[in-house]
């Protein structure tokens, strides 16, 4: 965008002027400037994806197939499977494309095309309450608020910016069923017969 460029003109003038000495600071106070500059950015930009994510959502949840939950959290089901519903203790298998709300893929399994397995737990909060909505051989598409997904933070390696409002396409193949634990009492048992020799 315009903003953008003229930034960044600004910035580099600025920038050449302090490395030349006109601006008459230190290297350190050069340094707190662009720092407080890019955090002043970074603000700008969070808040204005809020700003476009509530506009994006408010409109989203007017389409018909569209759920919000209470912690505004939308989903529509494509496809609703049979199988189990995982709980936050499972770990699943999924295939998922992931997209911005302007249709920018920023990753994407099905691209892949190997399927993902995570523990329930321990992905966004988005994805968390919407795996345990979904039964196995379901597609949902997830409509995740920033705040649900990477927060302030962004994922700025994967293209996120910060406060970015996610869609996600995801199919849940499988739960991977928990490792055995061994059973306490047999193992209780077997160390009393080891204690006895």
């Amino acid at each position: 965008s315009n903003l953008d460029s003229v930034d960044v003109d600004l910035m580099a003038k600025g920038m050449k002027d302090v490395f030349a000495g006109k601006a008459g600071m230190t290297q350190e106070e050069a340094d707190k400037a662009i720092n407080a500059f890019m955090m002043k950015k970074e603000k700008v930009k969070a808040d204005a994806n809020v700003e476009k994510g509530k506009a994006f959502l408010e409109e989203n949840k007017k389409k018909p197939g569209v759920i919000t939950t209470a912690s505004g959290l939308q989903y529509q089901i494509i496809k609703e499977g049979t199988g189990a519903k995982p709980t936050l203790n499972d770990k699943i298998t999924a295939h998922y494309h992931g997209t911005l709300i302007d249709g920018t893929v920023f990753d994407s399994s099905v691209d892949r095309g190997q399927p993902a397995s995570f523990p329930v737990s321990g992905v966004i909060p988005g994805w968390t309450e919407a795996l345990q909505l979904m039964p196995v051989g379901s597609k949902y598409k997830l409509y995740i608020p920033g705040k649900l997904a990477y927060g302030a933070q962004g994922q700025q390696q994967a293209g996120i910016g910060p406060n970015e409002t996610l869609v996600f396409e995801v199919e849940l193949k499988s739960i991977e069923p928990p490792k055995q634990q061994p059973d306490n009492a047999a193992m209780q048992k077997m160390l009393e017969e080891a204690m006895k020799k």
